[in-house]
């Protein structure tokens, strides 16, 4: 017996289908019949036959790869959103390359080059706003693309996500309810962060409408870390001790905010309303439990891996807009304003 690397002649044999059917269902698996796929599919398995990802790409003209850049894997919001998008793909035979831009415009440029350059068939970015020349780069190579975690009617570009205006614009309202007036922020870093900016601004915008200004003293912003969360809580209610109500970029930041608390002996909420953003599965296991918005991660992803490929099968760069619901999560950590003694 034989060491040498089996061959797309062998699976044939096996299968007992022609070297045709074999390319064809590697690179085209819809214009193959289940059953032939089937057996093809356990040939290549027994075999241990690795296709080249070369000679596919020179015989379809396409990699069956899809390439995704987020700004941190550390966020599981981001990671949730990538395994629903990588299954989506990976029921069509294509493979997802995932990069990390670190929260930089240039890191995620030469992360978008790069990914280029391995000829994928489409990309997925995290927000609208990009450094110039990604935009053009995709372009050039004309492939579709799509904008996660943000929606904007507007938009030039194709986009799935929600309006983060009317998210903070949300928040704001359910602590305006509860009878707050002494408001702080902690935010992740807005610049070349448009979420984060929206968020902010929404929240700015609605607290403007009933008189009331959030001074720049109580706005504080930070990595998105525990750590840089609870020294920041920790910041604004020594500048401002008549604070109420503070309001997170994310639901980390609101951790980390919770855990200052704490050490000050404040109790949330009776004396402290705190909330978050995004929903992550841990926060409603928390004691009090996090107030904080959904984040649609999970069909973010669905919707991409679905938005990719029919414009990959229709040879097309079609702009779409999807816009997804950010709900409100109202639980144990905001509470009416305490009463003044």
């Amino acid at each position: 017996m034989t060491n040498r690397t089996p061959t797309i002649a062998d699976v044939a044999e096996q299968a007992e289908v022609s070297t045709a059917t074999v390319s064809r269902c590697l690179n085209l698996p819809d214009k193959v019949k289940p059953e032939v796929r089937e057996r093809i599919s356990k040939a290549i398995q027994q075999l241990g036959y690795v296709p080249s990802g070369a000679a596919r790409a020179l015989a379809s003209r396409r990699t069956h790869t899809i390439g995704a850049i987020v700004p941190t894997i550390d966020n599981a919001i981001f990671s949730e959103a990538i395994q629903h998008l990588q299954s989506g793909l990976t029921r069509a035979n294509y493979t997802l390359l995932l990069a990390n831009s670190g929260y930089s415009l240039d890191e995620e440029l030469r992360e978008v080059n790069s990914l280029l350059s391995r000829g994928i068939d489409g990309i997925v970015l995290v927000g609208e706003m990009h450094h110039p020349k990604v935009y053009d780069a995709i372009k050039k190579h004309a492939i579709p693309y799509v904008n996660l975690w943000t929606y904007n009617a507007q938009s030039k570009y194709s986009c799935i996500g929600f309006d983060h205006l009317k998210a903070g614009q949300q928040l704001a309202e359910h602590l305006l309810d509860l009878g707050h007036t002494e408001f702080g922020i902690i935010s992740g870093f807005q610049e070349n962060n448009d979420r984060a900016l929206l968020r902010f601004q929404g929240i700015q915008q609605t607290l403007k409408n009933v008189g009331l200004e959030i001074p720049e003293s109580k706005i504080i912003e930070c990595r998105y870390s525990v750590e840089q969360a609870n020294k920041s809580l920790h910041e604004l209610l020594d500048r401002h001790p008549e604070t109420t109500a503070v309001s997170c970029g994310n639901d980390v930041l609101a951790i980390g905010a919770l855990s200052a608390a704490r050490e000050r002996s404040l109790k949330v909420p009776e004396q402290l309303s705190i909330t978050g953003f995004d929903n992550m599965e841990l926060t409603r296991f928390l004691s009090p439990a996090l107030t904080t918005i959904n984040s649609p991660s999970k069909r973010m992803g669905e919707h991409a891996a679905e938005y990719i490929l029919e414009q990959i099968q229709n040879k097309s760069t079609e702009l779409k807009r999807i816009e997804l619901t950010a709900e409100l999560v109202i639980r144990e950590t905001t509470g009416k304003v305490p009463s003044k003694t």
